[in-house]
């Protein structure tokens, strides 16, 4: 923001206050700031007003509901904390303030870079993969946990165990799971559950608290423990939103000790309930077989029969087999001769016979002999008619009335006189002769020849 463009302007308080805040909040970026807690008070509303103060200086904070709900402790009156702010300016009463996004105890930001550098190394190694996982057993024959004997997750866990599987042996490996070497006495209880092999599945788990609370379970020492851990495991630390190094290495997350509980044991009222189920469908089953079976028996019942109903119908039966074994050599011999019969008169219409054949030789002759001069007598009538058909064709008797026939040399007629040439030659052919002749001279159109 330009300063010098307000020379000469006179400008409200809000507008000078709108103009200041602007130019705080452009100004600062998102920071971290340290302080002892001074005058906290968490309204109906949900939001939390307070001051934060070293010993030189103060400033006031305000924690809107939503980021305010996210806290995982109690802030407390000369609590040292850590806060990530927004500088700003509350414009109603001119309040240089700051707008906390996050607050932590102090301290904390060296734990959760080491929380980090840890988490990212083991990862790097591989030791977060999925592939790695264990799937857990579906019936346990016995669990194991891994906590403080006086720690109140064991409670729930057992109460949860007891309540599901009350027949499910639980062995308990001690250990404290807070406090110095806390990671490296979890670490060695791990190692011994897994040198043991006496349990199926195994639960790591404690209730929740701060970050310092939970932190032997963001020690390395207890991260490589669940990763040589050969029995699955099953990590339930702290509450829902609460993560740790153990989370991530375990074969599996519960949200709590009690989730955790729930996750490896199985259900007995469900699984009774299902095994009810099956035997309900079991029964029906063989109910439907039996009545199936027993339709199926009642349809072959139908179809048996009395043994002497059986024997009479056998009896029955064999008796009309004896009949018509009586019966056949008759019925065989009767139509043998009838097919004899058959094939003698076949037989006999087949014979030749000599006299008959005789008789009608000589009948054929005759009518031979009888019937040539008839049909000589026709064909001789038949052509003289045709030949007094033919007569009067005959060319000889045209030219015996006084006609004759002009043809050339080649034997060609000819038919008209036009198409004769002067001086060619011709032959006449009269009845009793043929002369040779030859045109003199054209007579004209009229047809007429000079010869």
């Amino acid at each position: 923001m330009n300063l010098s463009s307000t020379n000469g302007v006179i400008l409200t308080v809000a507008e000078l206050n709108s103009r200041a805040k602007s130019l705080l909040e452009s100004s600062f970026p998102l920071l971290w700031v340290a302080g002892e807690i001074s005058n906290f008070k968490r309204y109906d509303s949900g939001h939390c007003y307070f001051s934060l103060k070293d010993a030189k200086a103060q400033v006031r904070c305000v924690m809107f509901r939503n980021r305010a709900a996210l806290i995982d402790f109690q802030p407390r009156e000369g609590m040292q904390v850590e806060a990530r702010a927004l500088v700003s300016l509350y414009e109603a009463r001119g309040d240089f303030q700051l707008t906390i996004e996050a607050l932590r105890p102090a301290g904390l930001g060296a734990l959760f870079a080491a929380y980090e550098r840890l988490k990212q190394k083991l990862e790097l190694e591989g030791l977060f993969a999925p592939e790695r996982k264990k799937p857990l057993p579906v019936f346990p024959r016995a669990i194991g946990i891994v906590t403080s004997p006086a720690a109140a997750a064991l409670a729930d866990v057992i109460a949860a165990l007891q309540r599901r599987m009350p027949s499910l042996p639980i062995i308990l490996y001690p250990t404290p799971v807070q406090g110095i070497d806390a990671a490296a006495q979890i670490a060695s209880a791990i190692q011994k559950a897994n040198q043991r092999q006496e349990v199926d599945v195994l639960i790591v788990c404690r209730g929740g608290g701060s970050l310092e609370d939970l932190w032997s379970f963001n020690e390395e020492v207890v991260a490589r423990a669940i990763a040589a851990c050969t029995i699955p495991l099953v990590s339930g630390v702290g509450h829902e939103t609460d993560f740790s190094i153990a989370d991530f290495v375990a074969d599996v997350r519960a949200a709590t000790p009690t989730a955790a509980a729930e996750l490896v044991s199985p259900n007995r009222d469900e699984w009774l309930a299902r095994l009810d189920r099956q035997r309900s469908r079991m029964h029906r089953a063989v109910e439907r077989q039996l009545q199936s079976k027993m339709q199926g028996l009642d349809a072959i019942a139908r179809r048996l029969q009395h043994p002497g109903t059986r024997l009479a119908q056998q009896q029955a039966y064999i008796l009309e087999l004896s009949r018509r074994l009586h019966l056949a050599p008759k019925r065989a011999l009767e139509k043998n001769y009838y097919r004899l019969t058959q094939s003698a008169l076949r037989l006999n219409h087949l014979k030749p016979s000599t006299m008959h054949q005789q008789d009608r030789l000589a009948s054929l002759k005759q009518r031979l002999a009888s019937a040539l001069p008839r049909t000589l007598l026709q064909r001789r009538q038949s052509l003289s008619m045709l030949a007094a058909r033919l007569e009067p064709w005959n060319p000889q008797a045209v030219l015996a009335r006084g006609y004759a026939l002009v043809s050339r040399p080649d034997g060609q007629l000819v038919r008209l006189g036009a198409n004769l040439q002067h001086g060619e030659a011709l032959s006449l052919q009269f009845a009793d002769s043929a002369v040779e002749v030859r045109v003199n001279k054209d007579l004209g159109l009229q047809g007429k020849l000079g010869l």
